[in-house]
């Protein structure tokens, strides 16, 4: 597929990596996470394994990248986490590698320094956030990013604030919710019943989650 000229790079890597216990079996359950993850959505490049625990995607607008690490964020077993940059700015082929086209541009310049951004506050004054956004002064906002760094940053903030206090179950459950499995499907597959899904859903923040990434999209909670 043909780069578009300005699009969301994205950045990922393994939260924590080297305590791991297992780095071989660790890396396949991400790979796994981010393959079912990206799955379900439309990319210009799926999330991918580059080098060490580094993973890259490209998306085409703000909310696709935005819902991409959230699905991948759930996806992952319990005790396993990422952190994500978010890059907006141009993008640029400059060449063919061992494993795919060589790219360059501000959009991924930006996503490098995002991640770095979210990994400086995992381990500093943030220690739930695992998600950073930055667009290059040279991407004007537009509809493959319509929304200041403030304010992006800021909803991924409190998302992952929710998220990160989840226990293994509530990040199913969203999970679900956001894949279209109603809440009967989820009962069952949980083996507890639909109210007490219901109840999960707004004890945990995941009801507030839901609603946030359905205005992302541009859609009503």
């Amino acid at each position: 597929m043909e780069l578009p000229e300005r699009a969301i790079a994205i950045i990922a890597d393994v939260s924590r990596s080297r305590s791991h216990p297992d780095r071989r079996a660790l890396q396949d359950a991400v790979e796994t996470a981010f393959a079912r993850a990206s799955a379900e959505l439309e990319h210009i490049e799926p999330l991918h394994a580059t080098v060490g625990d580094e993973f890259q995607a490209i998306h085409r607008d703000l909310a696709g990248a935005v819902r991409l690490t959230l699905l991948a964020r759930l996806a992952l077993p319990e005790g396993v986490d990422c952190r994500f940059g978010l890059g907006h700015g141009e993008l640029r082929s400059i060449g063919k590698g061992a494993v795919g086209r060589l790219q360059d541009g501000s959009a991924w310049w930006s996503a490098r320094e995002a991640v770095s951004e979210a990994r400086e506050r995992e381990y500093s004054r943030q220690p739930f956030l695992r998600t950073w956004y930055r667009s290059a002064t040279d991407a004007p906002l537009d509809a493959t990013a319509p929304a200041s760094d403030a304010i992006v940053n800021a909803y991924l903030v409190t998302r992952d604030h929710l998220v990160t206090s989840m226990s293994a179950r509530e990040r199913r459950l969203l999970l679900g919710q956001l894949l279209g499995r109603t809440q009967t499907q989820l009962a069952d597959d949980e083996g507890i019943t639909q109210s007490a899904v219901s109840q999960n859903l707004r004890r945990s923040g995941a009801a507030a989650v839901l609603a946030g990434e359905t205005l992302v999209a541009g859609g009503r909670p």
